[in-house]
């Protein structure tokens, strides 16, 4: 984003001034990806990295979430062993979580951090179904991916999963293997991986945008997926 020097912090880190992206350049302190996102409802969320306490508050998360919101074991049924699954996320993961009005609504993830093809993760809280969010965690992911270098990105899907399976797809995903549960891949030198790390300015202001695939729209994404 533009910024002067009354706007960056004595850490280096950038205040966000607004949420009119339309001349908004981008600055070397920002993220790979913007943290605003408008929803479909027009609901302002911010998209982050986890923070220390937020372990305790994806665990009330991830109480919302029954059995037809879990797909091959995750989240956890038990809350013990949600949050052990948590930390273990947040030790050996790259992740970031949405939220809106206080409320932490969407967790997502890739992980091991240590790997060239790590495999992802995305949940979206049952309220929060159907307004972009779990889509827009997946750009997150991208973005902190190729940031970081990584080579591609992984995950699995359940086949009667059609809306996860139709968002991964419009991101650029391909299936590569249909042995029980789908195997996806995103090579991270996909066009996709530069178009997510666009500033505002280009993604959303009045510049032209240079060519997309059509297919590349957003989508809900049903939130009992794990990758």
């Amino acid at each position: 984003m533009s910024a002067d020097a009354d706007d960056i912090d004595e850490v280096g880190n950038v205040a966000c001034g607004g949420w009119d992206g339309s001349e908004c350049e981008g600055t070397v302190h920002c993220p790979p990806r913007c943290p605003r996102f408008v929803d479909k409802l027009g609901d302002r969320w911010t998209v982050r990295s986890v923070e220390p306490g937020d372990a305790d508050r994806l665990v009330e998360m991830y109480d919302a979430f029954t059995i037809e919101h879990r797909a091959q074991g995750l989240p956890p049924a038990a809350r013990a062993r949600r949050a052990e699954w948590i930390e273990s996320l947040f030790d050996g993961g790259n992740n970031v979580v949405a939220e809106l009005g206080g409320r932490l609504l969407g967790h997502a993830v890739y992980t091991p951090t240590d790997v060239a093809r790590p495999e992802i993760a995305v949940f979206v809280h049952p309220d929060a179904q159907g307004r972009g969010v779990g889509t827009e965690l997946c750009r997150h992911l991208i973005a902190d991916a190729a940031a970081a270098g990584r080579e591609a990105l992984d995950l699995y899907v359940t086949v009667g999963n059609k809306a996860a399976r139709h968002v991964y797809h419009t991101l650029g995903f391909e299936t590569v293997e249909r042995d029980g549960d789908l195997h996806m891949v995103l090579p991270l030198d996909d066009p996709i991986a530069t178009e997510v790390r666009w500033p505002p300015v280009v993604r959303e202001g009045p510049t032209d945008l240079p060519e997309t695939d059509s297919r590349r729209r957003d989508s809900p994404l049903h939130p009992d997926h794990n990758g």
